[in-house]
């Protein structure tokens, strides 16, 4: 028969059986701390000896020269520099409103004309023909609706006669004023001031109603037309003038006034057509022009400004250096608006900090330095 060993009975006894028994739990439990202790104690022992390398290699560097800026408050602007095009104010295409052969032609292609000048003149005669028949027909009915006019009065006539009289006399009147507009349209007059684009009429040309005559421009005052991203449309709404660059004249700065934002995107580059009144009573602009308009969305005040490239990238963080008492500091920064070379700094940097602009690529962090040139403001910086 077999026996079954029994359990220890004493207080000694059952601590010896616990250890015993759950030896493994605790070696391993032990080796699981020890590897920990380890993996910290390595790790302290590395940062260390990588710390003191950097010591010693800062020690061993000689001093970097490098340039300093004192930030002071500046004014950055957010601003968009965005291509457009001059177009005439009114481009007008001149139509013929009656029939005839063009008699004479008294401008020429290019030339200025004011409201109300001849432009062309269409054959009269049949048309002064049919005014004297209009106003021959217009006296006889005038007469006629005169004399029995009298005699109604003694009730010699009835009513109906009458009316009938003074109808063909009103009929009459409106084919008398009808002749006169037909002779009047005999002279090709300007409807408004301008310039000639293009001419159509030609001397013995025979015209119906809606040939061309002639297409006008109106460039006293022009329109630049410029493109706006939908994102910046609801910044752009709320600017009155707007400043323009010509390269044809010499880059020359002209300022337009906003007239009109299109309410839909154009259909195939998506953006909004603004529209920018000109004064051009000089006449030196001319439609066709190209032009880059400087749009500045909004303007900040006392703003901390730094060049653009005196920031550091690198893996995902964004950093400049800062120069106390010829040792450098690295400070992570947060990048706002940008304006040309300048760029505003949101957080990370204070006025009166000196920023290392010039060898800041070759420094490392806490490094001392030799300052060889401390500028107090930009101006200092472009000299």
């Amino acid at each position: 028969m077999e026996t079954t060993p029994s359990s220890p009975q004493s207080a000694r006894a059952k601590a010896v059986y616990f250890i015993w028994s759950n030896m493994p739990r605790f070696m391993l439990l032990f080796m699981i701390v020890l590897i920990v202790y380890l993996f910290f104690a390595v790790q302290r022992k590395d940062e260390s000896i990588a710390a003191g390398k950097a010591a010693a290699i800062s020690q061993k560097k000689p001093p970097i020269n490098t340039i300093t800026l004192e930030l002071a408050p500046n004014t950055i602007s957010d601003r968009i520099n965005l291509p457009g095009s001059i177009e005439a104010w009114t481009e007008l295409q001149l139509l013929a409103k009656i029939i005839g052969s063009i008699t004479e032609v008294v401008v020429q292609e290019g030339d200025r004309i004011k409201k109300g000048d001849v432009i062309a003149k269409i054959e009269e005669a049949d048309y002064r023909i049919a005014l004297d028949r209009a106003r021959a027909a217009y006296n006889q009915a005038k007469a006629d609706f005169e004399r029995d006019q009298s005699i109604y009065t003694k009730g010699m006539i009835p009513t109906a006669e009458i009316e009938t009289r003074k109808t063909n006399l009103q009929t009459a009147k409106a084919d008398l004023a009808h002749a006169e507009l037909q002779l009047s349209r005999c002279a090709i007059t300007a409807p408004m001031d301008g310039v000639i684009k293009k001419l159509d009429a030609k001397v013995g040309l025979l015209l119906s109603i809606g040939d061309p005559i002639a297409d006008i421009l109106e460039i006293d005052r022009l329109k630049a037309v410029i493109g706006i991203p939908e994102s910046d449309v609801n910044a752009v709404r709320q600017l009155k003038t707007i400043a323009m660059t010509i390269q044809a004249l010499g880059n020359e700065t002209i300022y337009g006034t906003t007239h009109f934002i299109s309410p839909s995107p154009d259909s195939v580059a998506r953006l909004y057509m603004m529209e920018l009144e000109i004064d051009n009573r000089d006449g030196r602009i001319l439609p066709g022009m190209f032009v880059r308009a400087d749009i500045v969305k909004s303007r900040i005040e006392n703003a901390i400004t730094i060049p653009f490239y005196s920031v550091i990238s690198r893996n995902d963080e964004q950093f400049v250096f800062i120069e106390h008492d010829g040792i450098v500091e690295k400070r992570n920064v947060r990048l706002g608006i940008m304006e040309k070379w300048m760029v505003q700094i949101t957080d990370g940097l204070e006025f009166g900090d000196h920023l290392v602009v010039e060898g800041h690529r070759d420094v490392e962090d806490k490094q001392q330095v030799r300052v060889v040139k401390a500028a107090a403001n930009l101006e200092e910086l472009k000299l």
